[in-house]
């Protein structure tokens, strides 16, 4: 009985620590920063093994619930924002990320890795880890590395493309069509201009509406070729299910500011708790041998998705 209380709190303190740090520090990443404590943490000492059981167990738990949480922060009404062609642009732009992602890859890892740049980095993944079967720390290695490329990305791209002086619709596809997290979009496209900062949120927000095409398309993807009955192509866990309900919920019914902020806070405090967790179980031999595969597989697609975006920008008249 002692143990497993001894666990609990084990499993609670550091990720609860790291998130009040932000709060009061609103410049760290809950997210990031709770990952690589995790792996600190899990590296540095001897665990028991029956807290190492708890731990990964608690890591899939919060992770599943902060998806439920995330959902209260998508809406389908991004969708009307922008002009028809625009929005089959990143329509087009999401699903061609995702099926080359299938296709060069059959590692879940890479497979999270080519979620998270498609959509919405670290929340993507979060929504996606759970229906894997993936190995221990492959989620936390999969949100390392497209944190890592959404913050080069947030510092290299203004700087090119104020030289280029493309126009401002041409900066925001690019910047809000490939950054990985919302804050990469806003923190990059601002550094230009305030109307390419707010044209290329709008632009990021289509792709995080489409999270829940996204987790159903991938769902299908990977069960193809199983000889499956077509019904087992969409079974999907309880809490997508959740989530996919919650966002049409949240598209028709406004949700009053104070509690969407709560809300909102509830969901990055499980985010933080799971990645803890997740971070515990990661070793540095692992990271190191899985980590080089996925930085490279991660650049490949990132490079894949800026290469469609400037295809695309080349050929039309935007």
């Amino acid at each position: 009985m002692q143990l497993k209380f001894k666990s609990f709190l084990l499993a609670l303190l550091p990720g609860v620590i790291v998130f009040l740090f932000s709060l009061l520090f609103p410049i760290l990443n809950p997210i990031l920063v709770g990952l690589v404590l995790g792996i600190i943490l899990g590296n540095l000492f001897r665990f028991h093994t029956e807290f190492v059981a708890f731990s990964h167990q608690s890591g899939n738990r919060f992770l599943e619930f902060s998806v439920i949480f995330l959902a209260f922060g998508i809406n389908y009404g991004h969708l009307t924002k922008l002009g028809l062609e625009s929005l089959l642009f990143v329509f087009l732009l999401v699903l061609s990320v995702l099926i080359v992602t299938y296709l060069l890859s059959k590692k879940p890892l890479n497979w999270m890795i080519g979620f998270g740049t498609a959509i919405c980095g670290s929340s993507a993944i979060a929504a996606l880890a759970p229906t894997l079967d993936k190995e221990k720390g492959d989620t936390g290695i999969a949100m390392a590395v497209v944190n890592l490329y959404g913050m080069l990305g947030m510092i290299i791209l203004p700087f090119v493309l104020l030289k280029l002086n493309l126009e401002p619709i041409k900066n925001a596809m690019i910047i809000g069509g490939s950054l990985h997290s919302v804050g990469n979009v806003a923190g990059s496209g601002f550094m230009v201009s305030d109307g390419v900062g707010e044209l290329s949120v709008t632009i990021k927000m289509v792709r995080v509406s489409l999270l829940s095409f996204g987790l159903l398309f991938f769902n299908f993807l990977a069960q193809k070729g199983k000889n499956l009955p077509w019904r087992q192509y969409f079974k999907l866990p309880w809490y997508i299910w959740g989530f996919l309900m919650i966002t049409v919920l949240v598209s028709f019914v406004a949700i009053p500011k104070e509690l969407s902020a709560w809300i909102d806070l509830i969901g990055k405090l499980l985010l933080t708790l799971a990645m803890t967790n997740i971070g515990i179980q990661i070793r540095f031999k692992d990271l190191v041998q899985s980590g080089k595969k996925g930085l490279t597989f991660g650049l490949g697609i990132w490079v894949f998705q800026l290469a469609f975006i400037a295809v695309y920008l080349m050929f039309s008249g935007s």
